[in-house]
């Protein structure tokens, strides 16, 4: 079997679901396992992926294993397929596990090859971010694959990983703050009268045109900003109301908060 997946939650099954709507993968060469019978039953309804018993069956049977369980489980996972992993090319999605981490457990001499990624969940809908680690030992060959993999998904960089921290905070946590400030948003313009379903769709879609609006002009967010607050207007009025009540401090802290959490993780005593 070409790839197995270990976990058929969120990330793996937005990474399943891009590959094969891409053409990258197909289902009938792809192997999943996951604790929920629930997930595996969604996923299975719309893919005929082949559905392992078990880790091992993934571990012993599979070329490229996916890791895409959560961080609190993924030293069991690793533990008990690591024996299983000769030759075999390993990608971990896990916060918090540095290569470090995972080749301690996995091993060095016994030809695995080690990849951390970290992607974000607006992979979902063909628009994610995803962080491949410099420092890895796959191929040149495998890490070609690796990269055409997470394509699917959105968009790619290869980053070092000591800037992994930021690249958790800025891509991988920051959808949830966004989130919070479309609804944020939408409340302020139910406060004004609008019904809510138009609410969060006007907000939702003023936060997706400006983001593109940045990408496809390449201009510096500020030079962006300038050119929507007009001397004396509504924006400029709500811009200095952003400012006095610490907007851009309280998004600088709430990455510092995530980045320090993150390399937090990265000591083994937390990882037990």
């Amino acid at each position: 079997m070409k790839v197995g997946f270990i976990g058929a939650g969120n990330m793996g099954c937005a990474i399943m679901r891009g590959a094969f709507q891409g053409g990258f993968l197909k289902p009938y060469e792809t192997m999943v396992y996951d604790v929920s019978e629930q997930q595996l039953a969604a996923l299975t309804a719309s893919y005929p992926v082949n559905v392992a018993e078990s880790n091992v069956q993934i571990a012993r049977e599979c070329e490229f294993i996916i890791l895409a369980v959560k961080p609190v489980y993924l030293r069991g996972v690793l533990e008990e397929i690591r024996k299983y992993c000769y030759n075999k090319k390993i990608i971990s999605i896990a916060a918090g596990w540095s290569m470090a981490m995972l080749t301690d457990i996995l091993g060095r001499e016994n030809g695995v090859q080690t990849l951390r990624v970290m992607p974000n969940t607006p992979a979902l809908v063909g628009a994610g971010f995803t962080a491949i680690c410099e420092e890895n030992t796959f191929s040149k060959a495998s890490l070609g694959w690796a990269k055409e993999l997470f394509a699917t998904l959105g968009v790619v960089q290869v980053l070092p990983e000591s800037l992994f921290d930021a690249v958790v905070a800025v891509s991988g946590s920051s959808p949830a703050y966004v989130y919070m400030f479309i609804e944020a948003m939408a409340d302020g313009a139910v406060r004004l009268g609008m019904p809510r379903k138009m609410a969060i769709q006007a907000a939702a879609q003023a936060v997706l045109g400006s983001a593109k609006m940045v990408l496809a002009t390449g201009e510096h967010p500020a030079s962006l900003k300038d050119n929507v607050c007009s001397p004396g207007g509504t924006t400029i009025e709500a811009v200095q109301s952003l400012e006095k009540n610490g907007f851009r401090g309280a998004v600088l802290e709430a990455m510092d908060a995530c980045a320090r959490k993150n390399r937090k993780m990265t000591t083994p005593a937390d990882r037990r």
